[in-house]
């Protein structure tokens, strides 16, 4: 998903479009999610990027969506960009801790 968000509508309050857009990027999220997985993956992880427009846009975390829009609310943006790409992910085993006390 590579779209940039209005945030103005002449009939439609902003909180309603912000809710509107929370609720198409969850639904993006959990459509990306129940995709078949490819053959030795663990699991689609996504590489997301938001910001004012595409060209000044910085990669965040996805549980950071959110905070984002809602960022993009206070202060009165009238649209932003939002890149989200699934890509596979692989599990790594934690490294486990010595204990070394004498």
């Amino acid at each position: 998903m590579k779209k940039t968000f209005k945030l103005t509508h002449p009939k439609i309050k902003p909180a309603r479009l912000v809710e509107a857009v929370r609720r198409d990027v969850k639904r993006y999220l959990k459509r990306e999610g129940r995709k078949d997985l490819p053959e030795g993956v663990d699991f689609w992880d996504f590489d997301c990027k938001y910001g004012p427009t595409e060209e000044r846009a910085e990669t965040i975390h996805p549980g950071e969506i959110s905070k984002c829009i809602g960022e993009a609310e206070a202060e009165g943006l009238e649209s932003f960009y939002l890149e989200i790409l699934a890509k596979p992910g692989r599990r790594t085993k934690k490294p486990v801790a010595t204990d070394t006390e004498d």
